[in-house]
C-alpha cells in the first residue's frame, strides 16, 4: 500500500510540521516514507506545501504528481492543488479559510470517480481551543482517523518527543487538537462536508 498525500497553506500554518509529523510517524512504524517541503519566497504569510508518501514498499521519488489525499488550509492551496487529485481521492480543506465554491470537479454531474471533498472549520476549532496555531495538527487528527495509515499513539508519541521539556503546554494543547480532530472523525461531525 502506498499514500500520497499533498498538504498546502501559508507559511506560518504549520504546513511543513504536520508533513514531518506524518513521515516520523511513518518511519516509527517501520515504513518507507518520504517528506518533501517547499517554500514560497516570502515564508510567512507566503505560499507553503509539502509532499508525504507513506508505502510499504521502497519509494522510487519524493516529487507527487497526484496525490491520493490532499489537505488544505487555505484558499490559495486549494486553488493551486485542487487538480492534483486521484480519481476517488480525499481533500480536507479548512473551511475556516477556503470557499466552497473553489472545489469543483472538472466533471461536473456525478460521478464515483470524482474526489470526496470534506471541508471542517480547523482555524476555528484551534481558535475554540485557545491557540490558532494548533489548526494544522487538528486536521492531521482528522486524516489520521479518516485514513487509518498511522497509528493515532504513534502520533501522540512524536508530539510529546517535539515538544521540549520547558514546553510541556505545548505538547498539551497539541495533544488535545489531535484527540479534537480524531473526534471529527468519530463523531461523524460533518461541517459543510460534499
Amino acid at each position: 500500500m502506498t499514500h500520497k498525500i499533498i498538504i498546502a497553506g501559508a507559511g506560518g500554518q504549520g504546513i511543513m510540521i504536520l508533513g514531518k509529523i506524518l513521515a516520523e510517524a511513518a518511519m516509527r512504524e517501520s515504513r518507507h516514507t518520504t517528506w518533501l517541503p517547499s517554500y514560497g519566497a516570502e515564508v510567512r504569510g507566503g505560499a507553503a506545501y509539502c509532499m508525504v508518501t507513506i508505502s510499504d514498499e521502497e519509494i522510487g521519488t519524493p516529487f507527487i504528481n497526484k496525490a491520493d489525499t490532499l489537505i488544505v488550509m487555505n484558499n490559495p492551496s486549494l486553488e493551486r492543488f485542487k487538480r492534483r487529485i486521484t480519481d476517488r481521492g480525499l481533500i480536507i480543506a479548512n473551511s475556516s479559510l477556503t470557499k466552497k465554491d473553489s472545489f469543483c470537479p472538472e466533471n461536473k454531474k456525478e460521478d464515483s470517480r470524482n474526489p470526496v471533498f470534506l471541508s471542517y472549520p480547523f482555524t476555528d476549532i484551534a481558535l475554540g481551543l485557545g491557540n490558532i496555531k494548533t489548526a494544522n495538527i487538528v486536521a492531521l487528527g482528522y486524516f489520521i482517523a479518516k485514513k487509518k495509515i498511522i497509528r493515532k499513539n504513534t502520533v501522540l508519541g512524536i508530539i510529546r518527543d517535539f515538544a521540549a521539556q520547558s514546553r510541556k503546554e505545548l505538547a498539551a494543547i497539541n495533544k488535545k487538537a489531535l484527540v479534537t480532530g480524531l473526534r471529527l472523525v468519530e463523531e461523524r461531525k460533518e461541517y459543510g462536508a460534499r
